[in-house]
């Protein structure tokens, strides 16, 4: 059989082991298949997802670096590594990983949200505002960026400036803002209309 045809019987194998959630058997097969394409970025991408569902996360993230390294090109390759890296609480690399997407593509909105995550929780909170502000301008209709957004302005004894967004916030999600106003205990009251 040539390698070709092996690869592709390989491929089909592991889809259809994953169908019928057979995850070890499909990654045995991934791992057949890098035997025969080390640098194959289906084989890498799938055998790092799986290690992630298997919850070898330590694994996971050997082979998603691996993945990032043999397509520096990739977005998803480098994004997928730094949301690994900052569950494993290793900031400065999930950082780079980030910056690196965000090098990539200035527009991808969670790229941003997981750079102001990790800047978060460094504590260097004027980079996280900057990084949180940059993200709700590419996604402004997402709470997500909006919550930690004024959650770091809390942290920053700026009330004033988390009231705003939770008045901002009762605009398109209310629940997100009563949220915010429990946590934090700011009431914002609605912004009242100009005429």
């Amino acid at each position: 059989m040539s390698g070709t045809v092996s690869y592709l019987f390989l491929k089909l194998q592991a889809m259809a082991l994953l169908v019928f959630a057979q995850k070890e058997a499909a990654l045995a097969r991934f791992e057949q298949m890098l035997a025969l394409r080390p640098e194959d970025f289906y084989a890498l991408a799938s055998r790092a997802h799986v290690l992630v569902q298997l919850g070898r996360k330590a694994e996971a993230r050997v082979a998603q670096e691996q993945l990032a390294s043999l397509h520096p090109g990739n977005l998803a390759s480098w994004f997928n590594l730094g949301y690994m890296l900052e569950d494993a609480g290793e900031h400065a690399r999930a950082e780079a990983a980030f910056r690196r997407v965000i090098e990539l593509d200035p527009k991808m909105d969670r790229a941003w949200y997981g750079l102001a995550l990790v800047l978060i929780q460094t504590r260097r909170f004027d980079e996280a505002v900057a990084a949180l502000k940059k993200n709700t301008e590419l996604q402004p209709m997402s709470p997500f960026g909006w919550y930690q957004l004024a959650r770091v302005h809390v942290d920053r004894q700026e009330p004033d400036e988390a009231v705003k967004i939770i008045r901002h916030l009762k605009g398109f999600e209310p629940k997100v803002a009563a949220q915010l106003e429990r946590e934090t205990g700011l009431l914002a009251s609605p912004a009242v209309p100009t005429s």
